[in-house]
């Protein structure tokens, strides 16, 4: 139980970083960089970043949802099932994603938080795992 709790504390940790440089991306660079390029790219980029905040929201409220069973808060039983599972959209996962290029902030950003939501929906399904019958 000790090592489920730091690893998940390392994860949570991880992702309120990733979370706070989003917010900091979003409110100072992302709109000098949005200046500077087209309508079009800027609906694009309105549209990652909507992504972006969409999948780290998904992230942390999965981890706090965690945390609370690791605290006995919910039960393992309940922290199984909705609302407190991870939402399988692919949209968040990144699936739709385009091909033309994005500021290099935005795209790292997108990158990894993209491979801590796939990393935390493999841990989602084995929670999912332990309970179905």
């Amino acid at each position: 139980m000790q090592a489920a709790t730091a690893f998940f504390g390392r994860t949570y940790d991880e992702a309120f970083a990733l979370l706070v440089e989003a917010r900091d991306y979003i409110a100072r660079t992302e709109p000098i960089e949005r200046d500077f390029v087209d309508v079009a790219s800027r609906a694009r980029m309105a549209v990652e970043t909507t992504r972006l905040t969409a999948r780290l929201t998904h992230i942390m409220a999965w981890l706090l949802a965690r945390k609370a069973v690791h605290a006995g808060e919910i039960s393992p039983e309940e922290g199984a099932r909705p609302p407190y599972i991870l939402d399988r959209n692919e949209e968040l996962a990144g699936e739709g994603k385009m091909t033309d290029i994005l500021p290099p902030g935005l795209e790292s950003l997108l990158d990894r938080s993209q491979r801590l939501y796939i990393r935390v929906s493999r841990l989602d399904e084995m929670v999912r795992r332990d309970f179905d019958a």
